[in-house]
């Protein structure tokens, strides 16, 4: 049973191999903000955050598994795709990019409790078979160390690691000491929730223990 992860996370790689998968990798060709763009243009509306990560989680999904069936008619098993976003009093946080944007976002965020939103999309593949897709979204309270330095946020701005994260922190890196609670399922804050991928991987007919790598 193979696995293939539609991104080039290496948080999501990080996690699913801390959890016993060595996923193949490959990057969607999906473009988020046009994506995004063009659905709410066309319902007339806003996406709230959930609706957001899952649309983004399975169109990624979506092609790359169209992609692998086009290229490899023999492949046999699953396509994980993830996106997440970070909401703090009702606004999206996402990748920061530029240090001056990261250390204002950690100067608003300490002392206080955001969610972070994954959505989830994985689809079962096998020979002279349809795709079938299961989805769903996994919500992760994160709350924030009141006591944390000007000079710390400087430093950990500094090393470059918030930058290019949904929130502009991690909880499984050098981000991890300055956040006091995580509420559901840590690894949702990593990336991805492991909890709902088993969920989902489960509904394919699939056992999670299957996906294990074997032992070299």
């Amino acid at each position: 049973m193979r696995v293939l992860l539609a991104s080039t996370s290496p948080a999501r790689l990080m996690l699913l191999r801390s959890a016993g998968i060595e996923p193949e990798t490959l990057a969607p060709d999906v473009d988020e903000e046009a994506v995004i763009a063009a659905v709410e243009a066309g319902e007339g509306r806003t996406l709230s955050p959930q609706e957001h990560v899952l649309l983004l989680a399975r169109r990624k999904a979506a092609d790359v598994a169209a992609r692998v069936v086009a290229d490899d008619p023999a492949f046999d098993g699953v396509v994980i795709g993830g996106d997440s976003m970070f909401e703090l009093d009702g606004e999206i946080l996402g990748k920061p990019y530029e240090p001056a944007v990261a250390v204002a976002r950690w100067r608003a965020m300490r002392g206080r409790t955001g969610v972070l939103h994954s959505g989830h999309s994985v689809f079962r593949i096998a020979p002279g078979a349809p795709a079938h897709e299961e989805h769903a979204v996994a919500e992760a309270s994160v709350s924030f160390a009141a006591d944390v330095t000007d000079d710390e946020i400087d430093a950990y701005v500094a090393t470059g690691e918030p930058l290019h994260v949904a929130g502009a922190f991690t909880v499984d890196s050098l981000g991890g000491p300055f956040i006091e609670r995580v509420e559901g399922d840590p690894s949702t804050v990593v990336g991805m929730s492991l909890s709902t991928l088993r969920r989902l991987i489960t509904r394919h007919g699939v056992t999670w223990t299957s996906l294990w790598a074997s032992p070299e």
